[in-house]
């Protein structure tokens, strides 16, 4: 599974990270403050707080998250761009991850 997302307001995302951190009781004061500003200064940490890969399977009938990884990137994306295609890290990504299962299965 591949997400990508557009966000139109870096702003608005990192309030949002800000107040889901000032809402988590259980996370530490130190962990706290050095959260808050790895989201204000970056999206993709702010991103990383507020969407959970287990929320966005866990209700998919026959579907159980074995592993989540988080990486983030600035690109330019067309859907309908005859460039956006898989490259070869895509193809090497996928080889990585069936000799994965291999091993697990």
């Amino acid at each position: 599974m591949e997400l990508v997302l557009e966000v139109q307001d870096e702003d608005e995302v990192a309030k949002a990270a800000l107040r889901r951190l000032a809402a988590d009781p259980e996370l530490p004061q130190a962990e706290r403050s050095q959260a808050e500003g790895a989201v204000t200064e970056d999206t993709a940490e702010a991103l990383a707080y507020l969407v959970d890969p287990f929320d966005l399977v866990s209700e998919v009938p026959g579907v159980e998250l074995q592993q989540a990884s988080w990486s983030s990137e600035r690109i330019d994306y067309d859907p309908d761009s005859p460039d956006w295609e898989r490259d070869e890290d895509d193809e090497e990504e996928d080889e990585d991850e069936d000799e994965d299962e291999d091993r697990v299965g």
